[in-house]
Formats: structure tokens, C-alpha cells, sequence
């Protein structure tokens, strides 16, 4: 066994229990015991690490990710229809199976960085994110994607399904990583396949299913035309409306919605960045909350919301509250850092295992340094971690007891190779870019 001294602990516990000086018992993946003072003499925990007065908390939990699209951050930002224009053709001429470690590798690097010690993720050839994840010690979901749409890694449906099978058995059993289902989206998947992959998950219990849902306008008219309903209630008709599912974004549900998500018990990634950005608006969080929906705060893909980081989505995340209910007090503080902890654990189906520190749980935890002068005076720690902190603040993370970095030196990943390989790819992603503007412009027009 092995003790971590002289912290400050949030457990982020049912009581939210802090402690302003206390010990941390770790026996391998598992805490074992904590308190307050010193730790009981004679009760053989083993060596002990100083933690120098910093901050240890539940490591982060990331519920909706895009991770290989580390790869895509700040590609065409000013351009309107960048997603035809640039990201579907280049997903389909140049994403293989080796492009994915790369940027999964690149996003690994930076969430370790940021205190992120579990993370969700729906994108193609999963069963190599899921390598990258495992070998980089993260805790990981890895959704395999079913899309209409052209796909790197499957071209029918049936395909898509069977790499999906395979998911499932090749981390069956596996400590850190879960597969997932991760239909696209209502309209770009249809009921048929909504309603197959419902049946998918009946038959793997245990397994979380992922989905963009609610998320636009457009998607909202092709339920209303398709279907005479919602894109909840279709969801909803496919009968992949419940605990295993988790909906992404959730933008523009009705009130009937709201209530159907809450009866239902699906649960809510909130990406409120990457929502911004894109000039959606503002999600009904504070709504879905009072209706007793588990919410996690997210970041979207690195190419919606340009990071990985979950300190920058806490300002967006709660103002965005404040701004919808002309009120300060709406999404205080505590319940932005309960989402990023104890709730997205929740959302992912894991908040018995992971999100708090409590014995019996996994040791997923991260140290935060409290030297600097931008985080003082401490009147509320909440407060402190929601608006002032940033993830180069995070000094330390652990993962079911190794340390994946320490004094912000990782021990499982080379930074500097991953940046180098991901430059790479970069450099054939800008010659197909300059490719893609030279046969979309007029003849004769400047490039």
C-alpha cells in the first residue's frame, strides 16, 4: 500500500466532504482508506508521498469526445460549410486506422495534461483508439460509429455492426476500457438502425450507447418531416431512449422531451463551448437537471470546441446558465465540478466505481497545484476550480493507482513524438486542402 500526505482532498463524495489537511490510503487500483490529520500510527499503509499542501480531487470525466479530430483544430474556422468543404473529404481520402492512433495519441497527451482521467469517445477504427487509450492508462469508452453517410472504416451498415461486435469482445473484461455503440445521429442513421442498435445493446448490458441527439435545427425538421415527431420521441420509438444512452448536446428538446429523457433515465453530455461556438445557443441544462437527468460536461471533438481541456469548458458551462435564467445562481459552482466529477461519472454508468474519492473506489485522482497567485484568496474552492484554475495547474494524475504524470511529466506517453507524428499528418491535410480550394475555385480566380 501507499499513502499521499499533507493534501487538500475534495472527495466529491454524497456529503461533498472537503478536508482541508489530510491522507489518501492507496492499495494498487483501489483507495483504501482517507481522513483528516495525519494518518493513524501502526496501520502499515507504507510510503508516503507529500502532496505539499496541493489539491487532490477525483480525477475528470470528459463524456463526449472526438479524439482523433485532435487532428482537425482550427482547420477552415471562418469558413461556413467547412464540414463539406474540408472535413468529410478529408475524413474519407485520408482518416486510416494510423491516422487515428496519431491523433488519438496527440488527445491522450493533452488530457492527461488536463486532469481528464476518463473520457468518451465515438469516432472510426475504435479498436485502435481503445490500444492508444490502454496503452497511455486512461479509463476510456470507445464508441464505434454506425453513419448513412460514407465512413472511413466500414461502407455498410452490416460492416459497421460487425466492427462493433468485435469491439465489444476484444475489451470484454478489460479494467479500463468499455466499448460502446455510437449511432451518429437519428437523421444521419434512421429508426431502422436506431431500433438495431437498441436490440445490440439489450443483448450486451453493461455497455453504454452514445449518440449526438437534439443537436440541431435540421435535425429537428427531419424528425418533424420524416416522422410527425421529435427527435427525442424517434429516439424514443427505436426503444434506445434509456439508462445505457448517452445524448450528446441536447439542444432543443420540447418540455415533453425533457420529461421523456428524465422517465427514461438517459443521461446528458453538455458541450457548451462547442455549442457556442457554432451560434446554437444554450441547452436547457438547468431544466434537465431539476428533472433528475445525470449531466456530465464535455468538450466535444477538438475541431467543434478547438481543446480537450475541461477547465475551459467550466466558465461557458455555467455563464451560459446564468445568462438563460437572468440569474447568478443559476448552475453554481459545485454542481459544475459535480458534473465534471461525480455526475459524468454518472452519465457513463460508472459512479460506483469511479468520480469520488471514497474507499472502495478506483484511485483515479489528480493533484492541482495551489501556489499560484491567480487562484488566491481561496473563499471557495468551487469558485477557485471553476473560473481561475486551468489545466497547467494540474501538477499530477493517476489512473487506478499509476501515475500517468507526475510534477507535469507524463510517464506512459512521449509528448514530443506525439506532436511530431500529428505535424505530420497536418502537412498532408494542408496539401489536400490546397487541392480541395484549387478545384472549387472559378476558373481564372486568384488561389
Amino acid at each position: 500500500m501507499s499513502l499521499l500526505t499533507n493534501a487538500r482532498i475534495l472527495t466529491m463524495d454524497a456529503e461533498m466532504t472537503e478536508i482541508e489537511r489530510g491522507w489518501i490510503a492507496l492499495d494498487q487500483d483501489r483507495i483504501v482508506a482517507l481522513g483528516a490529520g495525519d494518518p493513524p500510527d501502526g496501520a502499515g499503509f507504507g510510503p508516503a508521498q507529500d502532496m505539499g499542501g496541493d489539491l487532490v480531487m477525483p480525477g475528470m470525466v470528459n463524456p463526449h469526445a472526438h479524439l482523433p479530430m485532435t487532428l482537425f483544430r482550427g482547420l477552415g474556422e471562418d469558413v461556413d460549410d467547412r464540414l463539406f468543404r474540408y472535413i468529410l473529404p478529408l475524413e474519407r481520402a485520408l482518416v486510416t486506422a494510423e491516422v487515428v492512433e496519431i491523433g488519438t495519441r496527440l488527445a491522450a497527451v493533452e488530457t492527461i495534461r488536463g486532469g481528464v482521467t476518463t473520457v468518451a469517445d465515438m469516432y472510426y477504427f475504435e479498436d485502435r483508439i481503445g490500444a492508444v487509450l490502454d496503452a497511455a492508462g486512461l479509463r476510456g469508452v470507445v464508441g464505434q460509429t454506425l453513419a448513412d453517410f460514407a465512413a472511413p472504416d466500414h461502407a455498410s451498415m452490416d460492416e459497421g455492426f460487425a466492427r462493433l461486435d468485435a469491439l465489444a469482445e476484444t475489451y470484454a473484461g478489460h479494467p479500463r476500457i468499455t466499448a460502446s455503440a455510437a449511432p451518429h445521429a437519428p437523421y444521419s442513421t434512421g429508426l431502422d438502425v436506431l431500433t438495431r442498435v437498441a436490440e445490440w445493446s439489450a443483448a450486451h448490458p453493461g455497455l453504454p450507447v452514445q449518440m449526438h441527439l437534439a443537436e440541431t435545427k435540421p435535425e429537428l425538421d427531419w424528425a418533424a418531416r420524416t416522422h410527425q415527431c421529435t427527435t427525442v420521441e424517434v429516439t424514443d420509438r427505436a426503444g434506445l431512449l434509456g439508462p445505457a444512452l448517452i445524448a450528446a448536446h441536447v439542444m432543443y428538446p420540447t418540455e415533453a422531451d425533457m420529461d421523456l429523457i428524465a422517465e427514461r433515465g438517459a443521461h446528458v453530455a453538455y458541450n457548451a463551448r462547442s455549442n457556442g461556438k457554432a451560434g446554437r445557443g444554450i441547452a436547457p441544462i438547468t431544466a434537465l437537471r431539476a428533472r433528475g437527468v445525470q449531466v456530465g460536461i464535455a468538450t466535444d471533438g477538438p475541431m467543434s470546441g478547438n481543446t480537450l481541456d475541461l477547465f475551459a469548458q467550466f466558465g461557458p458551462a455555467t455563464m451560459f446558465q446564468k445568462i438563460a435564467a437572468g440569474s447568478r445562481a443559476a448552475l453554481p459552482c459545485r454542481d459544475v465540478l459535480r458534473m465534471a466529477t461525480i455526475e459524468g461519472a454518472a452519465t457513463l454508468g460508472m459512479a460506483d466505481r469511479i468520480g469520488s474519492l471514497e474507499p472502495g473506489k478506483q484511485a483515479d485522482l489528480i493533484r492541482i497545484a495551489l501556489d499560484d497567485p491567480r487562484l488566491h484568496p481561496i473563499y471557495d474552492i468551487y469558485s477557485m476550480l471553476t473560473y481561475a484554475a486551468t489545466a497547467t495547474d494540474v501538477r499530477a494524475t493517476m489512473v487506478a493507482g499509476q501515475w500517468l504524470m507526475q510534477d507535469r511529466a507524463l510517464t506512459t506517453l512521449d509528448a514530443e513524438r506525439a506532436l511530431a507524428d500529428a505535424l505530420q499528418v497536418a502537412h498532408q491535410f494542408k496539401a489536400r486542402i490546397v487541392e480541395i480550394d484549387r478545384d472549387a475555385a472559378p476558373a481564372g480566380a486568384p488561389l
